[in-house]
């Protein structure tokens, strides 16, 4: 676990966080009381990444492609009129 730093503090510090980041310590960033993201030394992170990619490669070779037809790129947007 990490140490607890606001997401004002760690922008205002952010040069000193990431040279404690480097030096091995981890930290987890809040917004108004609660953790919205981690900063982790790379190779913590690394084994997450790769974790994380492993479960989604199986989760798209579980899955079944669908035809959808042929679309327009304008079907990609709500329209905002």
């Amino acid at each position: 676990m990490g140490k607890a730093i606001s997401a004002a503090q760690a922008n205002r510090e952010f040069s000193a966080v990431l040279r404690r980041v480097r030096r091995g310590q981890s930290f987890i960033v809040t917004s108004h009381g609660r953790p919205v993201a981690k900063i982790v030394p790379v190779s913590e992170g690394e084994a997450v990444g790769r974790s994380a990619t492993a479960a989604l490669f199986s989760r798209l070779e579980a899955g079944r492609a669908q035809s959808i037809g042929r679309w327009q790129r304008s079907e990609l947007y709500e329209d905002e009129s």
